[in-house]
């Protein structure tokens, strides 16, 4: 059994949204959080510009006003990992533009992609969230191979003494995953996102206010 990561959110919840996979659902679960915590939205690294990005996707969503959004430090055409998209654009991606914004108030800040994803071939989206040092609320599927990627992002961060404040399902509920999860990653399941049809903002309020594991992300 993996050893449990010590959840001590702060007071002013500051944390970031990473995912097992590629389309795990990340960017429905970082809206479900600004809006839940009132937070502003930040995507540090956004590759493929299609629809206005992620931060687009998020501000039309939740109708976010300007001082909600904080602007990508980087933003790169290619629907491709950000290294790449970055190489192609004769870009070298530069950690020390990624720093975290000023302001105050809750901010949730969307990854791009699984933890392993190189933003430059010497240096990795895990060793970002490292310099960061914020809590990590990890999203990923809910069904068949979730298991496997989702423990081996878990041993990946606590190998790097990252905290996780919890896991967030995407997908049909499956009867014995949440369990497993829990029980061999050592830490709790937040919520079971089920497909929200239509997705809008109320369709997440309502999530937010069913499920009791947000409950310890407003304290």
């Amino acid at each position: 059994m993996l050893s449990a990561i010590p959840q001590q959110p702060p007071r002013v919840m500051r944390l970031v949204v990473c995912g097992t996979d590629t389309d795990v659902g990340k960017t429905v679960v970082s809206a479900l959080l600004v809006e839940g915590l009132g937070a502003r939205y930040w995507k540090p690294v956004q590759s493929g510009m299609e629809g206005g990005g992620d931060t687009g996707r998020v501000a039309a969503l939740l109708e976010l006003p300007a001082e909600r959004i904080v602007p990508e430090a980087y933003r790169l055409a290619a629907p491709v990992s950000p290294h790449w998209a970055a190489e192609r654009e004769g870009v070298a991606i530069d950690p020390a533009r990624l720093a975290l914004p000023l302001g105050d108030g809750p901010l949730v800040v969307e990854c791009a992609g699984g933890l392993l994803v190189p933003l430059r071939r010497d240096w990795l989206q895990i060793e970002q969230i490292a310099r960061w040092g914020l809590p990590v609320v990890l999203v990923a599927r809910s069904g068949l191979g979730t298991l496997n990627h989702t423990l081996l992002s878990l041993e990946a961060l606590r190998q790097r003494r990252i905290p996780v404040l919890g896991l967030v399902l995407n997908g049909e509920p499956h009867p014995d995953n949440p369990r497993t999860l829990a029980e061999l990653g050592g830490v709790p399941v937040l919520a079971e996102l089920p497909p929200l049809e239509p997705l809008t903002r109320d369709s997440l309020r309502r999530q937010w206010l069913r499920c009791e594991g947000f409950r310890s992300l407003e304290r």
